[in-house]
């Protein structure tokens, strides 16, 4: 509750500064007005985005609770707090995270083949890894401990910002 957001439609290029003000069923549930600043006319949904964390206020959000509210908390400005989202989509939404598989850095997946090469960015420090996937997993992507190792932030287990690529 209280921590702002900037959600980005990437189609568009519109954004809007919002407050949680509860918990939601989606990772960001906007109501029709924060809406109406993003999304495109006549689409419902905003596929393509980036939800950017402006500040640490509050706790996680549940699922299963209301909208965020725009404008809820007094001075709710972006104010250049934060970097401009990736000029590419992401080809995968969420988090990455990893196992404590050991080896030369490699990622497992849930939707790439084996072999893919993939290229994950963390935004929030800029550094990226490239990696081929080397089995299945449940999640988009699974780094291992080396990859993980070099893109993560010190004490963090999760990249929670980051550009998934798919090289060819």
């Amino acid at each position: 509750m209280g921590t702002r957001l900037r959600v980005t439609n990437l189609d568009n290029g519109r954004a809007v500064t919002v407050a949680v003000t509860g918990p939601s069923g989606s990772c960001v549930l906007l109501n029709a007005t924060a809406m109406d600043l993003v999304r495109e006319p006549g689409k419902n949904v905003v596929r393509r985005n980036v939800v950017e964390r402006l500040d640490g206020g509050g706790t996680p959000a549940q699922p299963g609770g209301a909208p965020a509210q725009p404008g809820a908390q007094p001075g709710a400005q972006p104010g250049g707090a934060t970097a401009a989202p990736p000029a590419r989509p992401s080809a995968c939404q969420g988090s990455v995270t990893f196992s404590a598989e050991g080896g030369a850095p490699a990622a497992t997946s849930d939707r790439f083949p084996v072999g893919t090469r993939l290229r994950v960015t963390n935004l929030d420090n800029g550094r990226a890894v490239t990696v081929a996937v080397t089995g299945p997993s449940g999640s988009c992507v699974l780094l291992n401990a080396a990859a993980m190792d070099l893109v993560r932030e010190p004490g963090k287990n999760v990249v929670r910002r980051n550009v998934v690529e798919v090289l060819r």
